[in-house]
């Protein structure tokens, strides 16, 4: 299946631009070395009792997506990465519309999906300025929310709600502020602070978007957009959303 590029919409804000390509240009160079955040190696290891907590933790997360209507869905996917969430949903959907603005990353997740593959279709596309041009049963968005800059929020609510077939869901999960969630060598950004250092393996540094979404600030710019949203948090890692398009 084709990787589809979609051009910019030029008439959508584009503040920030600098900073949003830095963040491109960092899961592009990261690509390689990202699961080692997610399964807790190298610099991510923090002690087998964080391990343990983090993956108990992820087990709560996955319990709730499982709950939600997969089964033959048609699937919006933003910012697959590696694809670690791509097979599962791919496992259970009937179709996966995958946006990334990382050719690296996307190229990283084909190789995971495996016998999974023929159902995803990868979009290369910049995440802000992205407009869908059909609606989905579910939009799933899991470790991107906090990239989001503030300026961007609400559009980003916007483009979610547009492209969400009414009574269908939303799912994300995200980040909760604790500092071992990330390197041994990241410094978290101050509270009110939206920019954060971000180191790889050789050393080379990049400026990210890294924002803690308050919940009920999350839960108030969703209902402006008519998604009734929920969100909960595990004991100490993630911030999970569930919402349903009225």
């Amino acid at each position: 299946m084709p990787l589809r590029r979609y051009a910019l919409a030029v008439d959508r804000p584009v503040q920030d631009a600098d900073l949003v390509l830095e963040q491109v240009r960092y899961y592009d160079a990261r690509a390689s070395e990202y699961d080692d955040w997610f399964f807790r190696n190298g610099r991510y290891d923090r002690g087998e009792q964080a391990t343990n907590t983090w993956f108990a933790e992820l087990r709560e997360v996955q319990a709730v997506l499982e709950q939600l209507p997969l089964d033959q869905a048609n699937l919006l996917e933003l910012a697959p990465g590696t694809g670690l969430w791509t097979t599962h949903l791919a496992s259970r959907a009937q179709k996966i519309t995958a946006v990334d603005a990382s050719l690296a990353m996307v190229e990283v997740a084909k190789q995971r999906l495996g016998k999974w593959r023929a159902k995803v279709e990868f979009v290369h596309a910049d995440l802000f300025t992205f407009l869908p041009t059909a609606t989905y049963d579910g939009i799933v968005f899991c470790f991107w929310i906090s990239h989001v800059p503030r300026s961007r929020l609400d559009d980003f609510v916007e483009m979610i709600a547009g492209a969400l077939s009414p009574g269908g869901f939303v799912f994300f999960v995200d980040s909760r502020r604790d500092p071992r969630s990330t390197a041994q060598d990241h410094v978290l950004p101050d509270t009110g602070e939206e920019l954060m250092i971000r180191r790889l393996d050789d050393g080379r540094e990049f400026s990210i978007v890294k924002n803690f979404w308050a919940s009920d600030l999350l839960i108030e710019r969703f209902a402006a957009q008519g998604i009734s949203l929920t969100v909960t948090e595990t004991a100490t890692y993630f911030q999970v959303g569930v919402g349903t398009r009225r």
